[in-house]
């Protein structure tokens, strides 16, 4: 039988997965997998066993949110092994999945990676870290991590935004300064996003058109800091009908490889998870770094 690894979060989302946790390993056995299952106990879990064992693998499929993902593809790309992964999304937001149009069932999600082809993705890597959709700072951003799990639990998405409502009174600008390949961009923001994903924090969405999660390119969104209420309705009605180019406080664009100077006491966040501030930080594509499990359309 082919062997693969199980890593489930216990209490992602509203912990609906649970139920169904005889049932999905049901599934990939009668697939033809001899299932290990490691049902992860914290912080760093997921990743630390899926370095140490995805080399015996054949598949790794996780079970959680944005998080859980987060942590299973840095512990691939540790393990220096180039095994299929499989995602069951499970979370509160789940914006990768919802990027990728993954099925919203726990049962038909684990289905799709019976079925599927492993298809190649980027992920970015900021510093030392790893991030499969979304690194970002400024308002809205301490949103994921800041919400305590039981108040996601009960609310799911709807945490996210209450959430990310009350934070407007705790808005500050931040000065960046973001040295691209061939242009330099220097400004006091409320909001930046360096993505490869078309759903950020479930509040904001970027044209699928504008975004190949394959292209070896990473999405630069910035929100310059408004000066009057003029200049906020302008910015919303640019963001909410995919005009990024036509608001003057907006930039967006792609780029391979960025370098980017902050205070280094402005946290930021990598897929959900909090990180701390670096005065410099590089951030960089690695073009095709995991294949994920998907159903491919013929013809």
């Amino acid at each position: 039988m082919k062997k693969m690894l199980f890593v489930m979060n216990p209490v992602s989302g509203q912990k609906r997965a649970n139920r169904y946790f005889l049932d999905i390993v049901s599934l990939f056995n009668r697939a033809g997998y001899e299932v290990s299952v490691h049902v992860t106990g914290g912080q760093g879990d997921a990743r630390q066993v899926v370095a140490n064992r995805a080399r015996e693998m054949d598949l790794v499929v996780c079970c959680g949110g944005d998080g859980t993902l987060n942590e299973t593809i840095s512990g691939l790309l540790q393990s220096y092994t180039d095994v299929p992964v499989g995602y069951i999304p499970a979370g509160s937001t789940n914006d990768f999945a919802s990027s990728l149009k993954l099925p919203g069932s726990i049962l038909q999600a684990a289905q799709t990676i019976i079925e599927g082809e492993p298809v190649p993705y980027d992920v970015g890597k900021f510093g030392s870290r790893y991030f499969s959709y979304v690194a970002s700072f400024g308002a809205f951003t301490r949103t994921s991590y800041v919400t305590p799990q039981n108040v996601k639990n009960a609310l799911g998405h709807t945490a996210y935004v209450l959430s990310g409502i009350q934070e407007l009174s705790q808005i500050r600008r931040e000065h960046i300064r973001i040295e691209v390949e061939d242009y330099v961009i220097e400004d006091d923001f409320l909001f930046g996003a360096i993505c490869n994903s078309t759903s950020v924090g479930g509040i904001l969405t970027l044209d699928p058109k504008q975004v190949d999660m394959g292209d070896g390119l990473m999405e630069l969104l910035l929100v310059r800091m408004p000066r009057n209420l003029t200049e906020i309705t302008e910015c919303i009605q640019a963001v909410q009908a995919g005009r990024y180019n036509d608001c003057d406080m907006i930039t967006f664009g792609s780029a391979r490889k960025m370098t980017i100077y902050a205070d280094p006491d402005m946290p930021w966040t990598l897929d959900g998870e909090r990180e701390e501030g670096h005065s410099e930080v590089t951030v960089e594509n690695l073009h095709h770094a995991i294949r994920l499990m998907q159903k491919v359309e013929k013809g």
